[in-house]
């Protein structure tokens, strides 16, 4: 009797599955707004005027002073990498690799933001890790119609 590849996996104590889920996530107030302003190619940050903190992604309550954050200021369109990686591995509903991704904390802001760095060149993944190193200088770039997304702006090399 021949043993399919499931009952291999079982045996080993892998059971294979996929769950795909479809759902509406309600953004809220705070996200609300940074949503819309990267409509209009501004990104907006939340600032607690007790702390002196600025919080992008935007946050509704400061992690130091636990007070609301009550004020909104646009952030720089500059800022600098804070912690990089170059991905050379395949995932599923993600770019075809090598790709980076970066948290970058832009000029004006407390706090770093993850998103793709993109048009550099990557062949070398050594030489193109040397590139994107921490205090490295980037640059949002928008993309050409903004729709409110995360997906709107990407990091560049300055």
């Amino acid at each position: 009797m021949a043993t399919s590849t499931a009952d291999t996996d079982r045996d080993a104590g892998i059971i294979p599955g996929e769950w795909h889920v479809r759902y509406n996530y309600s953004v809220g107030k705070v996200a609300g707004k940074y949503f819309e302003g990267l409509k209009a190619r501004k990104i907006l940050a939340t600032k607690c005027s007790k702390s002196g903190l600025t919080y992008l992604p935007p946050r509704a309550y400061c992690e130091r002073s636990f007070a609301e954050c009550d004020a909104w200021v646009e952030a720089g369109q500059e800022g600098v990498i804070e912690a990089a990686t170059i991905v050379s591995a395949q995932f599923e509903n993600l770019p075809k690799p090598p790709y980076c991704i970066a948290y970058v904390r832009l000029d004006g802001v407390s706090t770093a933001m993850v998103n793709f760095v993109k048009e550099f060149d990557m062949s070398d993944l050594q030489a193109a890790s040397l590139r994107v190193k921490l205090g490295t200088r980037v640059k949002v770039k928008w993309i050409d119609k903004p729709e409110g997304r995360a997906t709107d702006f990407y990091y560049v090399l300055a």
